[in-house]
């Protein structure tokens, strides 16, 4: 049965569903190559602009969510042998391929890697055989360094009650950064996962690590010198494999529009992308923007996290606008489950829930992923619009529209992304 009603975008135009502003922006043209120094560039082993551009003109517009089941309150849990839930993964990516999606973004964890090398293969071999039976490419995240930096194996803690991604994990956590005695490990898991997938047509492209240059608790003092150092070891590992497919991290804050405002991080990943990827969570204004100063350096541009509804970050304002520059629109959030992502941000500190769910005043121990101690009040009611996610856990869609609208563009032959 059909998720929704197969209106054009044409009407939701015409019925005012998309915002005035966008025809502005949508009317703007983008000027490329102006800052690029591809040219330059002296990273062995690094895709020329050339051949990434190649890459990128084969490709469909790539539109799709970051994946994770909605079964699973963390990475650790959607892959470990206990939990790994191909049933719910091939029942969500059904309905992603019903409303048009073709590309997910999933992470994965060294630590899965670590304990048990022959299962996260075999386990990443079965999602993608579930995802490419829905005509789904995958592109893999293999660190992270947003929320926890502690975590452990084995059986994941319950989400924190009426909190945004209570129980995300950072990789490598906060002891593996920063002990230099741990990097052979970490080479060893992203040699082994890169090259057992180095020519696998299902894996679209490698996003080496996500949001480099953030937060979470329990980080090292130091970590943005230890990220920067490296960093620059995780493409060299990677690309020692010769992978087919092309490498990438994100940008994803500040002025990107000239490399002397890159921090030592942002520096790292613009001297080493084959394909440059970024997030934004802004208006479509600021979107736009975004797409401007990416394309300033001469490689196919990718949006891997955006859609935040309650900050103004909507599928009807940006997806016409990345399907117009040929960027790919990869959304936070598919199914609403136990990472809890419908909830914003500030839930970290006022948790949409009453204070008895942590047992009277309790609340304050709290240890929250973000490393913030929560604040009251607490809020008693729900947020009245979902921060991310598609879907409803039957599958119905959140906003009917918006998942018409994700059909009606992904399904048009008009643009590359």
């Amino acid at each position: 049965m059909a998720l929704f009603n197969r209106r054009s975008v044409m009407a939701l135009t015409a019925a005012g569903l998309v915002a005035g502003r966008i025809k502005n922006v949508l009317a703007q043209d983008v000027d490329e190559a102006v800052l690029s120094t591809d040219s330059s560039s002296t990273v062995a082993g690094r895709w020329s602009a050339a051949r990434a551009k190649a890459w990128h003109k084969q490709q469909p517009w790539r539109v799709g969510p970051v994946y994770v089941t909605s079964t699973a309150v963390n990475q650790l849990e959607m892959w470990q042998a206990a939990t790994f839930d191909p049933v719910t993964i091939d029942r969500e990516l059904g309905w992603a391929q019903t409303i048009g999606m073709n590309t997910v973004r999933v992470f994965l964890h060294d630590a899965l890697y670590a304990e048990d090398p022959d299962g996260l293969l075999l386990r990443m071999r079965h999602f993608l055989t579930i995802a490419a039976s829905h005509n789904i490419s995958t592109f893999f995240v293999l660190f992270d360094s947003c929320w926890r930096g502690l975590y452990v194996l084995g059986t994941q803690p319950a989400p924190l009650p009426g909190i945004h991604n209570s129980q995300w994990v950072q990789s490598p956590g906060a002891v593996a950064l920063s002990r230099p005695s741990q990097y052979p490990r970490l080479k060893a898991y992203v040699q082994g996962v890169v090259s057992a997938f180095a020519n696998d047509p299902r894996v679209l492209f490698w996003d080496l690590w996500n949001e480099a240059d953030n937060t979470g608790s329990n980080d090292p003092t130091n970590k943005q010198a230890l990220v920067a150092s490296l960093l620059p070891q995780v493409y060299a590992w990677a690309r020692a494999v010769e992978p087919s497919q092309p490498l990438t991290s994100c940008l994803w804050k500040g002025d990107w529009s000239t490399p002397s405002n890159f921090n030592a991080v942002q520096a790292v990943i613009m001297a080493n992308n084959d394909i440059n990827t970024f997030h934004n969570y802004g208006t479509v204004e600021v979107f736009s923007q975004a797409i401007t100063w990416m394309k300033q350096y001469g490689r196919p541009v990718l949006c891997t996290e955006y859609m935040a509804r309650n900050i103004g970050c909507l599928f009807d304002t940006t997806l016409p606008v990345a399907r117009k520059h040929s960027v790919a629109a990869i959304n936070w959030g598919f199914v609403v489950g136990k990472t809890q992502t419908n909830l914003p941000w500030d839930s970290a500190q006022h948790p949409y829930v009453d204070a008895s769910a942590y047992g009277g005043t309790a609340w304050q121990a709290t240890v929250l992923p973000s490393g913030a101690t929560p604040v009251a009040p607490y809020a008693l009611e729900l947020p009245p619009i979902w921060q991310h996610e598609v879907l409803q856990a039957d599958g119905t869609p959140y906003r009917a529209y918006e998942v018409q609208m994700i059909y009606d563009l992904s399904t048009g032959e008009t643009g590359k992304g």
